[in-house]
């Protein structure tokens, strides 16, 4: 369990310069990790994409199953684990959970990725 004064992955990648600009220490590798890894499963990796691409800005899980040859369950967990890593919010709306792309923990992903490449 996080400690209040500890950074969670999303802010650790917020404050770090880029990749090209200093090395990183191990203890911000460590905390940006569980971010990256969450990134790197092609199924988070796809619904956080169909998340952000749908129509209203954000999506429950009925919206999503279609998409996937998974079951409910399988799917809210990888929405979760998406949750967990800062890249999603969610809210309650019934039965329902509607979950939202956090653009700014994208945007600190590609701040920290910048230049890579260039």
């Amino acid at each position: 369990m996080s400690k209040s004064w500890e950074l969670t992955a999303v802010e650790a990648v917020a404050c770090c310069s880029p990749l090209l600009a200093e090395p990183m220490s191990a203890e911000t590798a460590e905390r940006i990790s569980p971010l990256l890894k969450a990134l790197a499963d092609p199924v988070r990796l796809r619904l956080l994409s169909l998340v952000a691409a749908h129509e209203s800005g954000e999506a429950c899980v009925c919206d999503l199953n279609e998409a996937f040859d998974l079951s409910q369950p399988t799917i809210s967990h990888h929405l979760k684990v998406l949750h967990e890593a800062g890249l999603l919010d969610r809210s309650k709306r019934g039965t329902w959970v509607y979950y939202a792309v956090r653009r700014e923990a994208l945007a600190d992903v590609a701040a920290l990725l910048g230049g890579v490449g260039a």
